[in-house]
């Protein structure tokens, strides 16, 4: 990377140690930005993002549950990842953020900003935040299965070395043109032991189920979007988590969806998926513009 130093630091909170990630540019900050990433994600989603946004301090958790904040202990869900970004910004100093979220970290943002409403200056949410189109009436299970398809089934897997993991993600259809060094990195990291001598996934399957249906059938929110008050963008991806048409939000109905949130404001992202629309040169040229915008309408000097 460039522009950027790394590191990391654990911040105490509810049941252990948050790891949070941050970019310190090499020059003098200019401002400060809030990344979040999805469900069965890392911190490590967002070097593409922060390699774009030179002068910007870029904080990123790695949620409850998630990379190696894994092992922290008591119930995850939209109000304990909210309490946690709150800590993580008291840990550094921050009264007030532009925070983006991508995928489940969107309807994290979304919470943190109900729940928080004085530290978030701006929103961005990357596909995800707006209520997904699930059938009500299943079961943890058939919700998971529903929404993530493979990611979940994933969770379930061991894996020997971090060699057959990347062997794995190689086949995976979102990254057929979008394969890079960083990708990789993201991808290792992910890796943590299973207790029996293999390695698996950090994320477990238990995590993700209690988030998704917090997240699909929770009242927080619903209560969280219908009082949105904070300045909020909006990007979709056309593909969703296996490349496949017509992505997380299908037009007709992220049609109807907008429609009841008029203060929303909508940019479809051509040619990217749910993964790439973050993870990849391409995705984040697109998002890094999107918050050099966001961050200067927050009143932040903001280099290009």
């Amino acid at each position: 990377m460039t522009g950027h130093t790394y590191r990391t630091i654990d911040v105490p909170v509810s049941g252990g140690d948050l790891r949070v990630a941050v970019w310190d540019p090499t020059d003098a900050a200019t401002a400060d930005v809030l990344l979040i990433h999805g469900v069965t994600s890392s911190h490590l989603a967002w070097p593409f993002v922060v390699d774009r946004l030179p002068g910007v301090r870029a904080i990123a958790p790695d949620l409850r549950g998630r990379g190696a904040s894994n092992a922290l202990e008591g119930p995850a869900g939209m109000r304990a990842h909210a309490d946690d970004l709150a800590a993580a910004l008291d840990a550094l100093g921050i009264d007030r953020i532009v925070v983006v979220g991508h995928s489940m970290g969107a309807f994290v943002a979304l919470a943190f900003a109900h729940l928080h409403p004085d530290r978030v200056a701006r929103l961005v949410f990357v596909d995800g935040g707006l209520p997904l189109d699930v059938p009500g009436g299943l079961d943890a299970d058939a919700l998971v299965a529903g929404i993530l398809g493979p990611t979940a089934a994933r969770l379930s897997m061991r894996f020997d070395d971090p060699a057959e993991y990347l062997e794995f993600w190689r086949a995976h259809p979102a990254f057929r043109e979008a394969w890079t060094p960083e990708l990789e990195r993201y991808i290792e990291y992910d890796l943590v032991p299973d207790g029996a001598g293999r390695l698996r996934p950090a994320t477990s399957y238990e995590t993700t189920a209690e988030d998704t249906v917090d997240m699909n059938t929770g009242t927080l929110l619903v209560d969280a979007l219908a009082g949105l008050r904070h300045p909020t963008r909006v990007l979709t991806a056309p593909r969703g988590l296996q490349d496949e048409p017509p992505g997380l939000y299908a037009p007709e109905y992220l049609e109807r969806v907008l429609a009841a949130q008029p203060a929303l404001v909508h940019e479809r992202v051509d040619d990217l998926n749910h993964y790439t629309i973050v993870m990849s040169p391409a995705g984040a040229d697109v998002v890094a513009e999107v918050v050099r915008d966001e961050l200067a309408r927050a009143g932040h000097v903001v280099a290009n």
